[in-house]
């Protein structure tokens, strides 16, 4: 598992766009690190745990039509 070292004034959005390349993981990220969760804006120095993210295939969520030639 990856970590990364909060530097004062991370919040954990922004955190999971570094991280982990969106925003919308935002609540992985807070889930692996629960114990820090009472944070909004992080002092610096804070270790968070970066969970690994299972990668999507490419055709996934594309229409049938368009999913078969990639």
């Amino acid at each position: 598992m990856k970590t990364y070292t909060t530097v004062q004034g991370d919040m954990w959005d922004m955190i999971a766009y570094r991280t982990m390349g969106s925003i919308s993981l935002t609540d992985k990220l807070m889930m692996a690190n629960r114990k820090y969760l009472g944070f909004y804006t992080f002092p610096a120095g804070i270790v968070l745990a970066v969970p690994e993210i299972e990668q999507k295939p490419m055709t996934e969520g594309m229409p049938p039509w368009k999913a078969g030639d990639i």
